[in-house]
């Protein structure tokens, strides 16, 4: 079995060393770079597993790296940034990052949030061979592909799992803890408002319309559900 792969991604080189040696003593398989270009360069050519990604840099910053990222890889994404900002963090959560850190931090809880990032697995809420129909919808696990009338969406791996558990039981409302806990993991550290971030993009992505849903519905002070029926 290959060991896990994780690029560090900082311009600060003491915080690429010390994450490294914490990483590596861990067993991770650990790459690094010192900006944009070069993380995005490695990224293709070495595929790791997750990458831990520095919001501030000169040039290109972390989310212009997050936004090329996500057009090709599925990799998980921490970011790391010296502000606390909250719209930093919808920003960076609503581009596709899995996981954010503000500095300073405790190196041990980053490699801890790094071990639980990567034992969640997406978890796969349909069968593997399954094809579910709805109006207008079709979810095909095989492929893992949804088709919205004749136009083939657009999603992440993400959004696709979190489809997925929506339609695993349609008309049932899912909190959002319960979505954490079948998308991102029982263990996850971060802010479960991560789902309505990633809800926003799945409906983007599927032509829905928030306020006049045709597949996935709010229910106010509770969570989420599939309000499309199936055929």
């Amino acid at each position: 079995m290959r060991q896990q792969r994780v690029l560090v991604v900082d311009d600060e080189k003491k915080i690429r060393d010390l994450l490294a040696a914490y990483l590596r003593s861990d067993g991770f398989e650990v790459t690094e770079a010192s900006e944009g270009s070069e993380a995005l360069a490695k990224i293709r050519r070495a595929e790791p597993d997750l990458v831990i990604l520095d919001l501030i840099m000169p040039g290109m910053d972390g989310i212009e790296v997050l936004r090329e990222l996500r057009k090709t890889s599925d990799a998980y994404v921490m970011m790391l940034t010296a502000r606390a900002e909250e719209t930093d963090k919808l920003i960076g959560l609503s581009v596709g990052a899995d996981d954010y850190m503000t500095k300073p931090f405790s190196p041990r809880e980053l490699v801890a949030r790094a071990k639980a990032i990567l034992r969640r697995g997406r978890d796969r809420t349909i069968a593997d061979d399954e094809v579910l129909e709805f109006d207008q919808l079709t979810i095909d696990q095989a492929r893992r592909e949804v088709i919205r009338g004749e136009t083939l969406c657009d999603l992440t791996a993400l959004e696709f799992d979190l489809l997925g558990a929506l339609a695993s039981a349609p008309g049932r409302v899912f909190t959002r803890r319960q979505l954490v806990e079948r998308v991102w993991g029982w263990d996850f550290f971060g802010d479960e408002r991560v789902v309505d971030v990633h809800i926003r993009n799945l409906r983007k992505a599927l032509g829905d319309d928030a306020s006049d849903p045709e597949v996935i519905g709010t229910v106010r002070g509770v969570g989420y559900k599939l309000v499309a029926d199936r055929r």
